[in-house]
């Protein structure tokens, strides 16, 4: 939820697996964006960005800062998916334009050719009509991976966050998102909020999850340190 570029590069060396860098509801606006981008250049795992919206400016902008990939939301149905995959690659296999950072702080940017290979495209499922055409948006080519918003998701179904993670019946919608993204081979991902969220939705089968916030992650920090300094000796 920070553009504070000394937390993100700790938090990038933290061991976790990967980060996001929220620009849909956390303050990373495109200036700050090129400070990020300098900032995990030498990040020792992938970063990716939460963009807005479907916005191919904004994708373009994040993966030219680079970014391993955009998580995009407000998607909602197939067309806005087949959107986001086209501004996610250059041609011949997308519609990205020319523009890449690296060479500003005196980096070395990738060609067309293997950025194309490398970046990864999420789409978000939160809305109702994402949901009714997960098959489609799944099936899209250049997506590559659909990432579960529970809490838009239950909001735009009428339900809980609680409910929506307890429901296992097959179909359910967290298990119709599973069962797409498995037909056709995609990875698919989830928003958790909290650890123990986390192992329901990896319950659920979804193996790429986004456990907490930073700001988390700091208030768990120092609940930690004070309960370490109420323990007796």
């Amino acid at each position: 939820m920070t553009a504070d570029v000394d937390l993100l590069r700790r938090l990038a060396r933290s061991g976790v697996d990967w980060i996001a860098v929220d620009a849909q509801h956390g303050p990373v606006d495109r200036g700050a964006l090129h400070g990020v981008g300098r900032a995990l250049a030498d990040s020792p795992v992938p970063w990716l960005v939460r963009v807005p919206s479907v916005d191919a400016a904004w994708i373009g902008a994040a993966l030219d800062a680079g970014a391993a990939g955009v998580v995009v939301p407000s998607v909602t149905g197939a067309a806005d998916a087949q959107a986001a995959a086209l501004a996610a690659r250059y041609p011949p296999l997308g519609e990205r334009s020319w523009g890449p950072f690296a060479p500003l702080w005196g980096g070395v940017a990738p060609t067309p050719e293997a950025a194309n290979q490398a970046v990864r495209c999420w789409v978000m499922v939160e809305t109702p009509g994402a949901l009714d055409e997960v098959d489609a948006i799944a099936a899209t080519p250049g997506v590559d991976g659909v990432f579960i918003g529970p809490f838009d998701l239950a909001l735009s179904h009428g339900t809980t966050v609680d409910a929506l993670l307890e429901d296992e019946s097959a179909d359910g919608p967290i298990a119709r998102v599973v069962a797409a993204a498995r037909r056709q081979g995609i990875e698919v991902g989830a928003f958790a909020g909290t650890p123990q969220n986390a192992l329901r939705l990896r319950a659920h089968g979804i193996g790429y999850v986004a456990v907490t916030t930073d700001a988390g992650v700091v208030s768990a920090g120092v609940r930690a340190v004070l309960d370490a300094c109420d323990a007796p000796a």
